[in-house]
């Protein structure tokens, strides 16, 4: 009763079962299905034997001898020979999979008509190809885009080229303490408007997407205390306007080895953002503190501020492009998304805290470099 069982169960999932009895020689152990026909010119029933490889099923042939392998060593689980490509004795093409068992002390082949299986991994192919082809449109989408944005800076750029000539004559002019006064902030202002656009221009090209030529050598790696010095410089007059202080936390020690990996140019414009990112968001008469960290493998640089800080359901996506804060003070937002893209390319992270006494603390940490032997 059980045997009949199991044969009509086969019967029923299209498998044929056959036992080998010796090398290339098997035996028909359930009734085979009616697709076999099709591959077989003799007609094969319960219980004959059959063998294998024979000019029918040549395509058995290498499987077979892992097959041979696997019975001999008596190994648990099934050997599957995958999908194939076999054609019937009417020339079309069907696909079949073959498993090889060990059942107590019988070896056991089993032969499936796999037509469903086959649909299915083409299905698949077919998909991954669409995904592809999707992906790939994307590609060639995101470099019109490209191609549209570096255009309409570029216009931006010329303009911006004939204001600062304006403003260079106007140097010249007899102007009053006031009038001297307005033209520096205009020219502040004009500077970091050439920022913005070199920080989109970086946002958008694939130079910095690909950001791989970095220093991680100690003897030649960019110095991150001196990049910090020549910024609170820069900015001395801007924060005096406003009646603000930057400063260099009094606790670091100028004599020790603050260089780290990255490249000295765009480290410094990492720091003029966050440092212009902080002057933005700060009142009058408050102070800036900037302070380094040396641990063992990293250097740690935090800013702090005094201002209003960030809404906890905007902190998550400073870092993101276009994002801006509560007040869209931001130029364009792209300023943290240039930081954080650069220094994880550098192998660094870069992150926000709300400071307990009011305010915002920006810092990144980026590795030390090593001594190139």
């Amino acid at each position: 009763m059980t045997t009949t069982i199991l044969s009509d169960l086969f019967l029923g999932l299209n498998i044929l079962v056959l036992e080998r009895i010796e090398v290339g020689l098997f035996r028909v152990t359930a009734q085979p299905p009616s697709w076999l026909q099709r591959f077989c010119s003799q007609t094969l029933r319960f219980g004959m034997n059959m063998l294998i490889p024979q000019e029918e099923f040549a395509f058995l042939e290498n499987f077979l001898f892992d097959a041979e392998d696997f019975w001999s060593e008596n190994r648990t689980g099934k050997l599957s020979s995958g999908l194939w490509s076999q054609k019937n004795l009417n020339g079309y093409e069907e696909q079949l999979e073959a498993y090889a068992l060990c059942v107590n002390d019988s070896k056991v082949l089993l032969i499936e008509l796999a037509e469903d299986k086959f649909k299915y991994k083409q299905h698949l192919i077919q998909a991954g190809r669409e995904q592809q082809l999707n992906y790939q449109q994307l590609l060639k989408d995101n470099q019109r885009k490209e191609v549209l944005v570096n255009c309409i800076i570029h216009d931006i750029a010329g303009q911006l080229n004939a204001i600062n000539c304006c403003l260079a004559l106007l140097e010249f002019e007899n102007l009053t303490d006031k009038g001297k006064e307005n033209l520096e902030i205009a020219r502040k202002q004009s500077i970091k408007q050439e920022m913005l656009i070199r920080n989109i221009l970086d946002a958008f090209s694939y130079e910095v997407r690909s950001l791989e030529n970095f220093i991680i050598d100690i003897d030649t790696a960019p110095d991150i205390l001196r990049a910090v010095e020549e910024t609170i410089e820069l900015f001395k007059a801007t924060f005096a306007l406003t009646n603000q202080q930057l400063q260099l936390a009094a606790n670091v020690d100028r004599t020790a080895d603050w260089k780290v990996v990255g490249e000295q140019s765009r480290l410094d414009r990492i720091i003029t953002n966050l440092v212009e990112n902080a002057y933005r968001h700060s009142s009058e008469d408050s102070t800036v503190t900037i302070n380094l960290q040396a641990e063992a493998e990293y250097i740690l640089f935090t800013i702090d501020d005094e201002g209003e800080g960030v809404p906890a359901e905007m902190s998550n996506n400073l870092f993101q492009k276009f994002s801006q804060g509560q007040n869209r003070a931001g130029r364009g937002g792209i300023g943290l998304y240039f930081c954080r893209m650069t220094i994880e390319r550098w192998g660094g992270n870069i992150g926000y805290l709300p400071r307990p006494e009011g305010g915002s603390r920006f810092w990144f940490r980026l590795p030390r470099p090593f001594r190139n032997e």
